[in-house]
C-alpha cells in the first residue's frame, strides 16, 4: 500500500509515529512522511539538516520530505512562529502534492500544535482516502495548561482544527483512555474511537553497547528521571524533595533529558549545595535508554498538578515498565492510575514534596527483594498491554493494511 504520514516530527527527533512509518517500510508498504526540519527538543536544527539541507532523503526505507519551517526556539514567539510556519508550508505544500499523489491511507500523528493535522485532514477532504488520527495531545486544552492562555478568541481558533480533525477523521485513535471525555465534547464519535497507547521506545532484552560517552553513576540508591525536562514536569517539587533529602548522601537523584526547566534544575543544585546528591547528565540517544535504565533503582515520573495533566499517562512510563523497573509516580489522574492497575510502584499526589522525600529515604532502606517484585509486576503489565510489535499489528488491522 501507498501510506501519508503526517506530523511535523520525524526521525532523529524521537516519537513513537517513528516506529509506526518504519514498520510499514519493512513490511514493504511505500511510506512517505511528511514533516518539518528536525529542531525539537533543543529549538534549533539538528546538525546536517537545515532549510537548505537534507530536505529529502529516504530513513529506513520511509521517503522523508522535511519541509522548511521556523525552529523552535526558546521563546514563546518563536515557538508559535514554529508552529504556524509549519501549518502554512506544509497545507500549501499538500494542496499540490496531492494533485498527482495518490496514496490508499493517511496517519497523521498529531501532537502538538493540534494544526499539524490540518495537511492531512486537507488531503482526505481532496482524496476521500481513509484518515487515521493518534491523538497524543489535547488541544485547546495543552494551550491553556502551557501557556495560560485563555482568550475565547484564540481558543476558538485551535478549536477549529480540532473539529476538522476529529469530523473528518475515520478513526481516532487515543494514547490515553481519559482523552475520550474531552473528544465527545465535539460531536457522538463514539464509534471512531480506540484505545491506542504508546509503547516501549526499547525492548525488555536490549542492551545498548556500552562506549566511553557514557557516564561513571555514581554508588547509592539512584532514583532516576529520564526524559524532557519541561514546564509540565513538576521539578519544582522533584527538586524540593531532592532538598529534603540532601543529608541522605546515599540517595542520588539522577536526571537523564534535556529541556527548557533543565538551566532552572542546574541553577537550583548550585544554589542549595545538591553537587553531591543531584546528577544532570543532559540528552542522550534512545538507544542507550535500557543502560540508564538499569543503572537505577527506581525510576521516576513526574507531572505538576492541572486538570489537564490528569488525562495523561506519559509514555515513559511503558518505557520504565519494559525495564522491569519499579516506579515512582508523583502524579494526579490516569497516569497514577496505571501504576496503581499495574501495582509496580507508589504514587503521590501531584506536588507533595514532603511525601516524595519520605518516601525516597523508606525505598533506600527497603529490602531489595520488594523493589523487584515491583519491577516483574511492571514488565508482566508492559507485555500484557505495550509491547511493540503487539502494538504495531493491532494498528494494521484498524487501518486493514494487508
Amino acid at each position: 500500500m501507498k501510506i501519508l504520514f503526517v506530523c511535523q516530527y520525524f526521525y532523529p527527533e524521537v516519537f513513537r509515529g517513528n516506529d509506526i512509518a518504519f514498520h510499514w517500510a519493512a513490511e514493504g508498504h511505500e511510506v512517505h512522511a511528511v514533516c518539518g526540519v528536525p529542531n525539537y527538543p533543543r529549538g534549533k536544527f539538528f546538525d546536517g539538516y537545515g532549510l537548505f539541507k537534507k530536505r529529502h532523503e529516504v530513513v529506513n526505507g520511509v521517503k522523508v520530505t522535511r519541509l522548511p519551517i521556523v525552529p523552535r526556539g526558546n521563546g514563546k514567539v518563536s515557538l508559535m512562529l514554529n508552529y504556524f510556519s509549519y501549518l502554512v508550508v506544509a497545507w500549501v505544500w499538500m494542496l499540490f502534492h496531492s494533485i498527482g499523489h495518490k496514496y490508499d491511507r493517511v496517519f497523521v500523528q498529531q501532537l502538538s500544535p493540534v494544526m499539524m493535522s490540518a495537511p492531512g485532514v486537507l488531503y482526505k477532504k481532496l482524496r476521500s482516502v481513509p484518515l487515521y488520527t493518534w491523538v497524543l495531545d489535547l488541544w485547546p486544552e495543552s494551550l491553556t495548561a502551557a501557556g495560560g492562555i485563555n482568550n475565547k478568541y484564540v481558543l476558538g481558533f485551535f478549536r477549529h482544527f480540532v473539529k476538522s480533525e476529529y469530523r473528518h477523521s475515520d478513526k481516532i485513535l487515543i494514547s490515553s483512555r481519559s482523552f475520550e471525555r474531552s473528544i465527545l465534547e465535539y460531536g457522538d464519535y463514539k464509534e471512531k474511537i480506540v484505545y491506542y497507547p504508546q509503547w516501549s521506545d526499547s525492548d525488555i532484552n536490549h542492551n545498548a553497547d556500552v562506549n566511553d560517552n557514557l557516564p561513571v553513576l555514581p554508588e547509592g540508591f539512584k532514583l532516576m528521571f529520564a526524559g524532557a525536562v519541561g514546564e509540565a514536569h513538576g521539578f519544582e517539587c522533584t527538586m524540593e524533595a531532592a532538598r529534603l533529602t540532601k543529608e541522605h548522601k546515599e540517595i542520588k537523584w539522577v536526571i537523564v533529558g534535556d529541556g527548557r526547566r533543565l538551566d532552572w534544575v542546574r541553577e537550583f543544585v548550585r544554589e542549595n549545595g545538591l553537587e553531591e546528591t543531584v546528577l544532570t547528565l543532559g540528552r542522550f540517544p534512545a538507544e542507550t535508554m535500557p543502560w540508564f535504565f538499569a543503572q537505577a533503582d527506581v525510576m521516576l515520573v513526574t507531572l505538576s498538578d492541572n486538570p489537564l495533566f490528569r488525562l495523561y499517562a506519559p509514555a515513559k512510563i511503558s518505557s520504565y515498565m519494559a525495564a522491569e523497573k519499579p516506579i515512582v509516580a508523583v502524579l494526579n489522574g490516569e497516569g497514577a492510575e496505571v501504576i496503581r492497575d499495574a501495582d509496580c510502584g507508589w504514587t503521590l499526589a501531584a506536588g507533595d514534596a514532603e511525601g516524595f522525600a519520605r518516601l525516597a529515604v523508606e525505598l533506600s532502606q527497603m529490602d531489595k527483594a520488594v523493589l523487584e517484585e515491583k519491577g516483574r509486576k511492571a514488565a508482566a503489565y508492559y507485555q500484557q498491554h505495550f509491547v511493540k510489535d503487539k502494538c504495531l499489528s493491532k494498528l494494521d488491522e484498524l487501518m486493514e493494511i494487508e
